[in-house]
């Protein structure tokens, strides 16, 4: 089912004359918004929230669950809402959700204890689906493997640079801890709005994209229960290897304050931009050079072998620390870099390249949304029970072997699940138009 032809305005106009001009204002529109969103959604853990306890959870700690829930219950929304939102609708949606996500740190910044927890549930739920709909206007072309990889690099650069910013609010400006999270996401407000607005003219996909990539249209609960029929083996391999990948990449996120602190970096300056500049380069390096690959089957060769590369990585610089061979801000660049080379492609890359590859009709966010729902179930899981069952142990030790285990358990599901859908694509090369 085709979505609905809206009237183009003039920028929209323009734009469809000259490709170059749109996938520049498509990427950079694209990575400006997501970027703005971790505004929203990052800046609280910058802060320590005391030592304040819920129960046997540290503050923080209930907080980052809190969000998680919320945020883990938009994917699995997200499964339904973002294969089924049009066009005409995406803008509108994208404002709302922001716009829910700052009245909810309002609440954090004026609410009891229990309160904030439940602020940062309403904060997760309403970001939760933002990356799927800036995806919907990504897919489907030609250039997505580059504009989904210049996205991709958003989240990486954004989480270590609004936690930045918050430290700067705290420490230059006298702003508290409760109210840290509001101010800094004011900062962003305005500018997430224009940039979404220049993000909602990019012309739809061409002709021609559609012909190369299959033509990218809403796609219903019995298009989705098809596609998990026909691939369910390679899919529960993928979603168990994201699961990993997403709780260690989010233990990092959440966690880094502490972790920089063991490693002895506890009053270095701008340390979040530091090490994450550098793994958003890295990877955006990386999955551009996937780009350039146009056969379907050999770019998801390139996509799995990318990515167990990535996990390897994460396994060979912990005992290079440990031999005093690499500094620790080196060591915690090389594990982020392995990690979300690993990580980043579920998110953008491979589930496009799958859809272009076997030539399923549908969205590839749909599959991108059930990994993320997966991924952060996962994530809740073990924040609830680090603190239950491994409370005593320092977040830097408890990184540390967590670093070792993901690499091992990752590795070994990307090759199986590579291996699973490389084969179901075998063939099917030749009959993809170029």
């Amino acid at each position: 089912m085709r979505e609905e032809i809206r009237q183009p305005g003039a920028l929209t106009r323009v734009l469809a004359r000259s490709p170059t001009s749109a996938a520049f204002l498509t990427v950079a529109s694209a990575f400006c918004v997501y970027f703005c969103m971790y505004a929203f959604r990052k800046p609280f853990a910058a802060a320590s929230w005391s030592e304040d306890q819920i129960g046997d959870i540290t503050l923080k700690s209930a907080l980052i669950i809190g969000q998680l829930l919320g945020y883990t219950a938009a994917k699995f929304i997200s499964i339904k809402v973002c294969s089924e939102l049009t066009r005409r609708q995406r803008a509108p949606f994208l404002t709302g959700l922001i716009i829910l996500a700052e009245l909810a740190l309002l609440l954090l910044a004026l609410g009891p204890t229990l309160a904030k927890v439940l602020a940062m549930l309403v904060n997760g739920l309403a970001l939760g689906s933002v990356w799927g709909v800036v995806t919907r206007y990504l897919e489907g072309r030609r250039t997505s493997e580059l504009l989904l990889a210049g996205l991709s690099c958003s989240f990486i650069i954004a989480s270590g640079i609004v936690k930045d910013v918050g430290r700067w609010l705290m420490d230059s400006h006298g702003v508290s801890e409760d109210w840290m999270p509001f101010a800094t996401g004011m900062i962003f407000l305005l500018p997430f709005l224009g940039f979404l607005w220049l993000l909602d003219q990019v012309p739809a996909p061409t002709a021609e994209d559609e012909a190369d990539r299959n033509q990218r249209t809403p796609m219903k609960g019995k298009g989705r229960h098809r596609f998990l029929v026909e691939f369910l083996p390679g899919m529960v391999l993928l979603l168990v290897g994201y699961l990993l990948l997403t709780v260690y990449r989010d233990y990092r996120d959440n966690f880094g304050v502490e972790i920089f602190a063991g490693l002895g970096y506890a009053e270095e300056p701008a340390i979040f931009s530091r090490s994450e500049l550098w793994v958003g380069l890295g990877v955006l390096a990386a999955l551009a050079l996937l780009s350039v690959v146009r056969d379907h089957r050999r770019g998801l060769i390139c996509s799995f072998g990318l990515m167990v590369t990535g996990t390897v990585m994460m396994g060979i610089s912990t005992p290079l620390l440990d031999a005093g061979r690499i500094s620790g801000l080196q060591w915690m660049i090389a594990v982020g870099l392995g990690a979300y080379l690993a990580y980043v492609p579920f998110g953008s890359l491979l589930f496009e390249r799958v859809m272009a590859a076997t030539r399923f009709p549908g969205t590839a966010v749909f599959t991108i949304c059930l990994a993320d729902a997966v991924g952060y179930t996962g994530s809740v899981a073990m924040l609830a029970g680090k603190d239950y069952f491994a409370g005593e142990v320092e977040p830097l030790e408890f990184f540390r072997q967590l670093t070792f285990w993901t690499s091992i358990g990752a590795t070994v599901f990307l090759i199986l699940g590579g291996f699973y859908f490389l084969r179901r694509t075998r063939g099917l090369g030749d009959e993809i138009p170029r």
